[in-house]
């Protein structure tokens, strides 16, 4: 899968854990909330889809609450174990920073 597009941005899929990327759930999720991440972080409880917004260390917007570099912690503490989950990077030529 070459490129993504949700609210007319583009995104890369990074990983896709345990097959738990659906671009259909994804795109019905995702709301224009997202478009000042330059993540979209996707785990799947009780069969519903949880979106999280994440961003680089260099990002002004970002704070320790979505530093893309805790993403391993947020997955150990706030996703249930062994759960499906996907990360997603919007293309840096449509970053709205």
């Amino acid at each position: 899968m070459a490129e993504i597009l949700i609210n007319d941005l583009t995104y890369k899929l990074v990983k896709n854990h345990n097959d738990g990327f659906d671009l259909e759930e994804l795109t019905n999720k995702a709301t224009d909330y997202f478009n000042n991440f330059d993540y979209i972080f996707g785990d799947w409880a009780y069969g519903k889809l949880r979106l999280k917004g994440f961003n680089d260390s260099s990002n002004k917007k970002c704070s320790k609450i979505n530093d893309i570099a805790n993403l391993d912690d947020y997955i150990e503490n706030f996703c249930a174990y062994g759960c499906k989950w996907f990360l997603i990077q919007k293309d840096k030529a449509t970053k709205e920073n």
